[in-house]
């Protein structure tokens, strides 16, 4: 069944090619098409196009085929395109002509804009919670491990002390940068496109601010045209926020690996968390922390290909936009994953504590000795001479009485005030 059928027929090649796997993919959008129609069926009745008792008949069918959806007995077979033909003809099997009915003064169109975005709000959500688990885990851990010393690095050489409680924190609140992120796709998704129909509005009298109220939009996107351009925009959006939050987490995973190499030996995880080699029986590889890295870096990419997907259309509908479901989707699936698989083993890592004591880390301590020549007097570029030549002589003794007590420094990490900062930022 196709939603533009007239009558004739397509080859089977075609047919192939133009649905592609969007079967599979609008098993995603099944729960928030069926949403979307309950909020049409009951509009449709309030504006009498069709009868009360009309509109309540196919609101109960449209909650019985979720009760299926929500089961998993739904299915999408090779008869029908996608969700939306195979729900109208659930509806139409049903309740006969009434079913046939559900489709009045709304396209394929503004179903597919209206049901992705339901979709996309609340994968937002998801990945928001997900994001809020592991800031409070990276806290938990700042505080825990807090004064415990580990090389800082620039141009992946040592440079100064740093801590485990500066290293966790800090991505701590990276995080709520990319949250800031992911309320703004938010708010490009929570407006009501239904009713634009195929992009230029309908002559019959709908009332879009009942389905908007009744589908938990905060506002309706106004102009119908404007609904139709918000394809592939609000797809943009989303993977924009998710490829924030994957730099964030994919460059702690990249921290991981080096720092659990023996040559750092920074920190371990248990046997169950790592994998070993075929021929090398004392390796403990970190695959997963690896896998999460590729599939960050993965992430990233989402946004570029949207954007070449749907560079230079003209406004619109376009079967191009079809493809934006096989790009956005399975990177969401992903996301998630890789969110959930980061709290699951960083629960595990045991941070080592000889980093600050062993003599190869020495030099990182340069700069808080010519600090204190400096707060003894001396100016601070003939500190910081005087500091090179004793090094370049072996004669360098180094400062390991640490006192870093300004703000975001390592002896006052400020992690009430990071936690408050998300609690702001996650208010959406």
């Amino acid at each position: 069944m196709k939603l533009w059928d007239k009558g004739g027929s397509t080859h089977k090649k075609i047919d192939q090619f133009t649905v592609g796997n969007d079967r599979d993919l609008d098993l995603f959008l099944a729960p928030y098409d069926i949403k979307a129609s309950i909020a049409h069926a009951k509009m449709l009745g309030k504006v009498g196009l069709i009868s009360a008792g009309e509109a309540n008949s196919l609101e109960e069918a449209l909650i019985q085929i979720g009760g299926e959806v929500s089961a998993g007995t739904f299915k999408i077979e090779a008869d029908f395109e996608d969700v939306h033909s195979k729900i109208e003809f659930l509806l139409t099997e049903r309740l006969g002509d009434t079913g046939k009915k559900i489709h009045a003064a709304r396209s394929r169109n503004d179903q597919v804009l209206v049901a992705m975005q339901l979709f996309l709000k609340d994968a937002i959500l998801d990945i928001k919670t997900g994001t809020q688990s592991l800031f409070d885990l990276l806290l938990q851990l700042a505080e825990t491990h807090k004064n415990k010393i580990l090389p800082g690095y620039t141009h992946l050489q040592v440079a100064m002390p740093s801590s485990f409680g500066l290293w966790f924190s800090s991505y701590a609140e990276s995080l709520i940068d990319d949250v800031y992120f992911l309320e703004a796709a938010y708010r490009v998704c929570d407006q009501n496109p239904l009713g634009s129909a195929a992009g230029y509005g309908s002559s019959f009298p709908i009332d879009r601010q009942m389905t908007t109220e009744e589908m938990g939009f905060s506002t309706l996107k106004y102009n119908v045209i404007a609904a139709q351009m918000g394809r592939g925009k609000t797809e943009k959006a989303t993977a924009f926020g998710m490829s924030t939050i994957a730099t964030t987490v994919g460059k702690m995973a990249m921290d991981i690996c080096m720092y659990m190499g023996q040559d750092m030996n920074f920190i371990s995880f248990p046997d169950a968390l790592t994998t070993g080699s075929s021929i090398m029986p004392h390796k403990k590889n970190p695959d997963v922390f690896e896998l999460i890295r590729a599939k960050c870096n993965k992430i990233q990419s989402v946004p570029a290909q949207l954007g070449m997907l749907t560079a230079n259309l003209p406004s619109g509908y376009h079967r191009d936009l079809q493809l934006l479901k096989e790009i956005l989707l399975p990177a969401i699936t992903e996301m998630q994953s890789c969110l959930d698989l980061m709290h699951f083993a960083l629960k595990d890592i045991k941070p080592h504590e000889t980093m600050g004591a062993d003599p190869k880390y020495d030099a990182m301590y340069s700069v808080d000795t010519l600090n204190e020549m400096v707060l003894n007097g001396m100016p601070f570029r003939e500190a910081y001479k005087a500091m090179g030549a004793q090094i370049a002589a072996a004669k360098y003794q180094p400062k390991k009485d640490l006192n870093h007590v300004h703000i975001g420094s390592m002896g006052n990490l400020c992690l009430a005030e990071i936690k408050l900062k998300m609690e702001a930022a996650c208010n959406f």
